[in-house]
């Protein structure tokens, strides 16, 4: 149940032209009734009728999609029910399209998860993006950018500790005691430099 929203179709946050293409958008010529897409759990007939609108339109990952993003828990979204939809509303959080991370970070307009969101972070933390830029493309102040920058230092600087810590137990085997009592104590350069610790 893979729906990977292709680059050129990404919805951008204000956009909603995308619901212009929609199956279920009534005209004069196609009348379609809204209430076919809130059927209750046992009216089968109204959701399989639902289903097979939704089959044929060209923009139903983006349908659901924004029902996702939105929190958008009721009737048929992307063909899906509410209850099918349920465990993908779950884990919406956690997606990571680095697709949309790249257009974020190239400047474009798009939706992003939490999951994403951090990996633009991580990226442009790692880039030495300045922090008014960051708080550009995620739309934060830049007092909150600063605040995400430090964050992410102080993570950084604790994985790369812990790093440490474990290879310091997996080191500790009986001949490596001896050879470490054997050398000299040098001071060791602490880690701050960002290639290092990353």
């Amino acid at each position: 149940m893979h729906h990977h929203t292709e680059p050129h179709t990404m919805r951008t946050l204000g956009d909603h032209t995308w619901q212009d293409q929609a199956a279920c958008r009534s005209t004069h010529h196609h009348p379609v009734d809204p209430d076919l897409f809130f059927p209750e759990p046992d009216e089968m007939d109204r959701i399989s009728q639902a289903k097979a609108l939704c089959a044929q339109c060209p923009v139903r990952n983006t349908c659901l999609d924004a029902a996702l993003e939105n929190g958008d828990r009721d009737g048929i979204r992307g063909g899906m029910t509410e209850e099918e939809r349920d465990l993908l509303h779950r884990k919406i959080q956690h997606r990571l399209n680095y697709a949309r991370v790249n257009a974020v970070l190239a400047g474009r307009d798009v939706h992003l998860t939490q999951a994403e969101r951090d990996a633009v972070l991580r990226a442009a933390y790692q880039a030495e993006m300045p922090a008014e830029r960051l708080a550009w493309l995620l739309k934060v102040s830049e007092e909150h950018a600063e605040k995400l920058y430090r964050r992410t230092r102080r993570e950084i600087r604790n994985r790369a500790v812990d790093e440490e810590k474990k290879t310091k137990k997996k080191e500790m085997t009986p001949e490596s005691v001896t050879k470490t009592l054997e050398e000299p104590m040098g001071d060791t350069p602490s880690r701050d430099d960002l290639g290092t610790a990353a």
